[in-house]
């Protein structure tokens, strides 16, 4: 393993740390409605859970309502009953075969406890990108110890793997601070 294939695996698996803190900042909800609210949502189907945008048309209806209409008639109630068990709070109500879910108004309190668990999930971003780091500096002092590379290839690698942590980190700040814009607009 060579520092440019070290560089260049940190940087690709700090990418996907940045991807999934995406995908966990989605699923915090604002009060506007959108459609990847619900996508985690299990529903069963035919014996097995599937996430609800596998067997249903998720739309937005306007801007505080998800409309949901099921492919077949009879998972209408499966899919209203796994929204309403989710852990987000939702109320859904049936209207024919579609179902509708509107956002309910966030509280003050609310909102507040909703940014404290943003930067929960920030912290554990920047943790999981401080440990890439940190098994990068690892790896390249195991080739140092085995006389594969130099002592200043090492310092240089080190140097350019900082550089992409900070880069990174930096990136999970700026995504932070427009969710909390995001939660705190009423």
């Amino acid at each position: 393993m060579t520092t440019t294939d070290i560089r260049n695996t940190v940087e690709q698996k700090m990418q996907r740390t940045i991807e999934a803190f995406k995908n966990d900042l989605a699923k915090i909800r604002t009060g506007r409605a959108h459609t990847g609210l619900i996508d985690h949502i299990q529903v069963e189907y035919y014996g097995s859970n599937v996430p609800i945008p596998q067997v249903a048309n998720v739309t937005l209806i306007d801007s505080r309502t998800i409309g949901v209409q099921p492919w077949e008639k009879k998972l209408v109630q499966a899919v209203e009953k796994a929204i309403r068990d989710s852990d987000l709070g939702l109320n859904p109500s049936t209207m024919g075969e579609t179902i509708r879910v509107p956002m309910p108004m966030l509280t003050e309190e609310r909102r507040r406890e909703l940014v404290k668990v943003v930067k929960n999930e920030a912290e554990s971003a920047k943790i999981a990108l401080r440990n890439l780091r940190r098994d990068a500096n690892e790896q390249s002092k195991k080739l140092v110890k085995e006389k594969e590379i130099s002592e200043d290839d090492d310092r240089r690698l080190q140097d350019d793997v900082q550089k992409v942590t900070d880069r990174y980190v930096a990136e999970v700040d700026k995504l932070v601070q427009i969710k909390e814009g995001e939660i705190m607009t009423v």
